[in-house]
């Protein structure tokens, strides 16, 4: 069966130059590679052979490969502009190298929306590139504003997903509820957090409504909203009416929400996401290099799943959505 991993990462010597770690991220990185057995940052940069030497130990046939967060997000458009081209070039020349293997999401300059907008057509159109990565809020600023709206018009004119992936949250949350407690603003909990709040923001905004084709992925089994989503609906119904929306909230989660397995390996978790989205709306992904390749196929072949919804998370869905 083929597998195809949809979030897995990379950064660039420039990313190294220009993203700041404190004692805490440089604690994570050092005590979460020991756990993975590789050096993170390490595996960041390698868009080759140690990469796929990795891939083919556990079976992995294809990454789909995305710039590491922030990102552009976490810039000025005076970095975020050569940042953002810089990575989609890098990317580009692996995928050359390496068609069969890899394929890309496009990094956006969005504190440009302009020149997000352009990047992405020459991604999709020059590169070949199967979508947009966006690490949640521009500098804290999130990207319900109409401002941005352009970059998700195009999106769906191109018929391309964008992945919106965690980034640390909202500085002043980050200040009301994680001071002193750093280790929960990230992948813990915070992520979660900050990311289903932003694709909700999305969603109560009107954006698809006014693009109804456009698909968001979000990864982790969709930070947490497939839990939620029933209550969500029952007690902003209402509410979403109020504002104008043409549907129900819980009708754009399942028309408009995909989401993947990265990093999210409890089986609990997958059948909620299961049962409430459905097996067309799951993907496969790992979070490579934040995540074990091994773990996370360790975790997928052991699923209770029919063989037509296996082959459907583990390809057959990204090759719909992405036209792999």
């Amino acid at each position: 069966m083929r597998i195809i991993a949809i979030e897995e990462h990379f950064i660039t010597p420039l990313y190294r130059e220009k993203v700041g770690a404190n004692e805490y991220r440089n604690f994570y990185l050092s005590s979460r590679s020991q756990v993975m057995g590789h050096d993170i940052m390490e595996q960041n940069l390698d868009l080759g052979a140690k990469r796929l030497a990795h891939m083919d130990a556990h079976g992995v046939d294809m990454q789909v490969l995305s710039f590491g967060s922030p990102g552009p997000q976490g810039f000025g458009a005076d970095v975020a502009v050569p940042m953002a081209r810089d990575a989609n070039d890098r990317l580009s020349q692996a995928i050359q190298k390496h068609p069969a293997r890899f394929a890309g999401f496009a990094a956006l300059p969005t504190a440009d929306p302009k020149a997000a907008v352009d990047e992405l057509e020459r991604c999709v159109t020059q590169l070949g590139f199967k979508g947009a990565m966006l690490h949640s809020h521009q500098q804290g600023e999130f990207l319900d504003a109409k401002k941005y709206w352009p970059i998700w018009e195009r999106a769906e004119k191109l018929g391309v997903p964008v992945y919106l992936h965690p980034a640390l949250p909202h500085p002043q949350v980050v200040k009301a509820y994680f001071d002193g407690y750093e280790e929960l603003a990230r992948a813990p909990w915070g992520f979660a957090v900050d990311t289903s709040c932003h694709f909700l923001r999305l969603l109560f905004s009107g954006l698809f409504d006014a693009y109804p084709k456009l698909k968001i992925i979000l990864g982790h089994l969709g930070e947490g909203l497939p839990f939620a989503m029933h209550r969500l609906n029952d007690h902003s119904l209402h509410a979403a009416k109020r504002r104008g929306l043409k549907k129900q909230p819980i009708e754009y989660l399942r028309e408009n929400l995909l989401v993947t397995t990265s990093g999210n390996w409890f089986e609990p978790a997958f059948v909620c996401t299961l049962l409430a989205l459905g097996a067309d709306n799951i993907l496969f992904a790992i979070d490579w290099p934040y995540e074990s390749n091994q773990t996370g196929m360790e975790f997928f072949r052991k699923l209770s799943l029919s063989d037509a919804d296996k082959e459907k998370i583990a390809h057959r869905n990204a090759e719909r959505l992405l036209r792999l």
